[in-house]
């Protein structure tokens, strides 16, 4: 039962860390999951202090990917349509162009949204799908680097322990 476990955590840090590009899964908290998978064998002993911790860094994480795209937006003049364009363009980026996807469709869709919400000024409309995007690549790569780190952990584990799991 613990390799099925161990094979399950594994799994959710991967997809955890994949979370990180996608706006519809919580990277961090994902990871998470698969830290707390882990700790629920009777191999690794349960830590409650490290999942806790763990569980405030994941959470922190998720309300600053919230807050960082919308104060890079601010910064640059952008609205609300910008951040929503931003979040669809990722979406329609990376299904019809693949990862080049990822860094293409934020930007087009900030821009699109600015230039829904105000026609006349394409101008404010880049200025404002540049602070959105600068904004979607640091909460993303926040994720990125909040999962990496927890996938760490999972493997620095797993490693610990590795006598008594196989």
């Amino acid at each position: 039962m613990d390799i099925a476990l161990l094979i399950i955590g594994l799994l959710f840090c991967l997809l955890g860390i994949i979370g990180s590009f996608l706006p519809v899964l919580p990277g961090p908290f994902t990871a998470w999951i698969g830290l707390l998978i882990l700790h629920l064998t009777d191999a690794i002993p349960q830590d409650w202090t490290f999942l806790g911790i763990t569980l405030g860094i994941s959470i922190l994480v998720w309300a600053l990917d919230y807050i960082v795209p919308a104060l890079g937006t601010k910064k640059f003049g952008g609205t609300t349509y910008g951040m929503v364009g931003s979040s669809i363009g990722l979406i329609l980026g990376i299904i019809f162009m693949g990862p080049f996807g990822i860094i293409i469709g934020p930007f087009a869709g900030a821009f699109i949204g600015e230039i829904i919400n105000n026609s006349s000024d394409s101008s404010k409309a880049i200025k404002a799908a540049f602070g959105s995007f600068i904004g979607f690549l640091a909460g993303t790569f926040l994720k990125f680097i909040v999962s990496i780190a927890f996938l760490f952990l999972f493997a620095s584990k797993v490693w610990d322990h590795w006598d008594r799991l196989f």
